[in-house]
């Protein structure tokens, strides 16, 4: 009896502690989400740090994000030209301009945003638990983060792996890395991307890899390589970022696939089907020929221009809760997609080519049939 007596206590005890430990970790609110990352920053449209909103756990998105007045993006302010703090400490970039555009959209208010700052390990926690609305922050997009993160929209930069050099050694891409010595973070993909494309092509590339990405910049900067590797993108912020910009170069090209894009949590279809529609606008008001400055105020005769703002037939927008004429706010506040890269990847940012990349509007190709031209194209809006 002694033991059965004991044995009956424990159990009850360590039910007890289970049900005080299950209550205590309940929000008070059942509809909304304590942020996965309490410790991250915050930071409102002007760059000041401001308290995390909660996100309703429940009912449409779209109405808490006009509920609560302003879109809650996952983001940085570290890289030049997709996400940093300009000289006035303005959050500016090209993947803020992107939650910009969606503050417009459902706001009407390009500062009516709030930017968590997370980094590259919460990419999947933040955008799984619903705190955000949305992650833009040079996020590649890949099959099992669909499947295990979220709704990923369309791709808004198409970046991929690929070598810094100095323009003194006139090399013209990355096949005449022929026994070069390559800077690289070590125990990264980019490490192994870059295994692979010296064994692929018998290059005899000699891998200098670093724990620390810093490391391998600073390595590179003092000269102990002739090359450094990573995605496109970091490769013009960190050149941007040099005492010489000027003396250096990105190489034509890329070794790897980084179709970067916005995702959005699972289970909303409604704001899924708006972020969709919001960056299928700026792509396609610059393929029609449409920028900030000449947005039309009447109907042009242009069936399509006038479908894209708001004088023909809807092509979705309505559907999901945006009004008729939701681009014209948009391009208006942002401008299409070339003036967003322009000023922040461009020449009015980092200075990355985006001419003869892929990057550049499928339009620009001179036929259908040619296999010239970019990348860049969404669902036709209809």
């Amino acid at each position: 009896m002694g033991r059965r007596l004991v044995t009956v206590v424990l159990l009850a005890f360590v039910l007890l502690a289970g049900l005080l430990i299950s209550c205590g970790g309940r929000s008070e609110n059942p509809e909304a989400i304590s942020p996965a990352t309490p410790d991250a920053s915050v930071l409102d449209a002007q760059g000041q740090t401001t308290e995390p909103s909660l996100t309703a756990a429940s009912g449409s998105r779209l109405e808490t994000i006009k509920e609560r007045g302003h879109v809650i993006c996952a983001g940085r302010n570290d890289i030049p030209g997709f996400g940093y703090q300009d000289s006035d400490g303005r959050l500016v970039g090209f993947d803020t301009d992107l939650c910009r555009a969606l503050a417009v959209a459902t706001i009407g208010d390009p500062d009516a945003i709030e930017v968590r700052l997370i980094n590259a390990a919460d990419h999947g926690p933040t955008i799984q638990s619903g705190e955000v609305d949305a992650l833009i922050r040079t996020i590649t997009t890949t099959t099992s983060r669909q499947v295990q993160w979220g709704n990923f929209g369309p791709t808004m930069f198409y970046d991929g792996q690929g070598f810094l050099v100095r323009k003194s050694l006139n090399l013209s891409g990355p096949l005449d890395l022929d026994s070069a010595a390559v800077c690289v973070a070590q125990g990264t993909t980019t490490e192994a991307n870059l295994q692979d494309f010296s064994q692929q092509y018998n290059l005899g590339i000699e891998v200098l890899a670093f724990e620390e990405t810093d490391a391998a910049k600073d390595a590179y900067e003092a000269d102990q390589c002739d090359a450094y590797t990573t995605d496109t993108s970091a490769l013009a912020a960190f050149r941007f970022g040099t005492s010489n910009p000027d003396d250096h170069e990105i190489l034509p090209g890329t070794i790897s696939e980084e179709p970067l894009g916005p995702v959005v949590p699972h289970g909303d279809e409604q704001w899924y089907d708006i972020v969709i529609l919001v960056m299928t606008m700026l792509i396609y008001a610059e393929a029609y020929g449409v920028d900030s400055t000449s947005v039309p105020d009447s109907p042009t005769g242009d069936p399509k221009v006038d479908r894209l703002f708001g004088y023909l037939d809807s092509y979705g927008q309505t559907d999901v809760g945006l009004s008729q004429t939701v681009a014209q706010d948009v391009i208006r506040a942002l401008g299409n997609y070339g003036e967003i890269y322009e000023r922040n990847l461009g020449s009015g940012g980092i200075g990355l080519a985006r001419e003869g990349s892929r990057n550049a509007l499928w339009a620009e190709a001179p036929c259908t049939e040619c296999p010239k031209g970019g990348q860049l194209y969404a669902a036709p809006p209809r």
